[in-house]
């Protein structure tokens, strides 16, 4: 089934809950990393066996190597081969933006046993599409050639928390130090970052999903604005769909209390 896949990098990740209960995978979106989740993985684990990776060239994770397309067929390819590798089957599972996407693919497979999806990619138009780049590569390059000690200097200080994560949340303050620097330097050394973009520029969702499904969007999302949900709407009319008033494009930042009740009334 993986062998247009020359080589499948393992995914570093976390891991919380008890063994036995119902696995659910947590996927961030692109240039982010798996302590995206760190808002919500805690109060899910009494619930679930959660396993939140890094996605291949972010994080901790290596890239694809040579050639090999960040396409949506190769992600989803390679999540299941870690499915294996983690000893789960049919899992619950959550994404946001990139992730989102990722989840609703899987679920259009029949692959997952239910899917959660914030602000996911695939929905919008030719505008749009560079709506959402042009903000994600001007922080890219921003991270790319600001040194690292300025970022640690920034990330320590309110206002620059805020001149850092201002287009991804609705509220960057609430960040510490440690997790705002974190997210520069990921952003910073990512391997995929440019060959994702790539493939997002052209990808679009448009497959029915035959598991429970919940769509939510965060009211105030730079990235991929609130407008883009009513797509979705008519794009997947049997899926439960849900504003997230006040909520940027990483809402388990934001609201995490709102997002632990979607995910838990849709991995049931």
């Amino acid at each position: 089934m993986w062998q247009h896949l020359p080589v499948h990098p393992d995914l570093a990740y976390t891991r919380r809950g008890t063994p036995g209960a119902p696995p659910l995978v947590l996927l961030h979106g692109i240039g982010h990393r798996r302590q995206a989740w760190d808002p919500v993985i805690e109060e899910l684990a009494r619930d679930y066996d959660v396993i939140a990776p890094d996605l291949s060239g972010f994080g901790e994770s290596p890239a694809f190597a040579g050639g090999v397309r960040y396409s949506m067929d190769n992600a989803c390819d390679h999540l299941l081969t870690q499915f294996e590798r983690w000893g789960v089957t049919k899992p619950h599972v959550a994404g946001n933006s990139l992730g989102g996407a990722i989840a609703l693919e899987l679920g259009a497979r029949g692959l997952v046993a239910s899917a959660t999806a914030l602000s996911p990619a695939g929905f919008f138009g030719p505008i749009n599409r560079f709506q959402a780049l042009l903000p994600l590569f001007l922080m890219r390059l921003s991270a790319m050639i600001t040194p690292k000690r300025l970022l640690q200097r920034l990330a320590a200080d309110l206002r620059g928390r805020r001149a850092i994560g201002w287009i991804l949340y609705a509220h960057p303050e609430r960040h510490d130090a440690e997790h705002t620097y974190g997210d520069s330097l990921a952003l910073k050394y990512s391997t995929a970052f440019e060959r994702t973009a790539k493939e997002g520029v052209i990808y679009r969702f448009d497959s029915q999903v035959p598991v429970p499904t919940t769509i939510a969007w965060g009211t105030r999302d730079r990235i991929l604005p609130y407008a883009q949900s009513k797509v979705a709407r008519q794009r997947l009319p049997q899926a439960r769909h849900e504003p997230l008033p006040g909520s940027g494009h990483v809402p388990m930042a934001d609201d995490p209390e709102r997002v632990l009740r979607l995910i838990r009334e849709t991995a049931v």
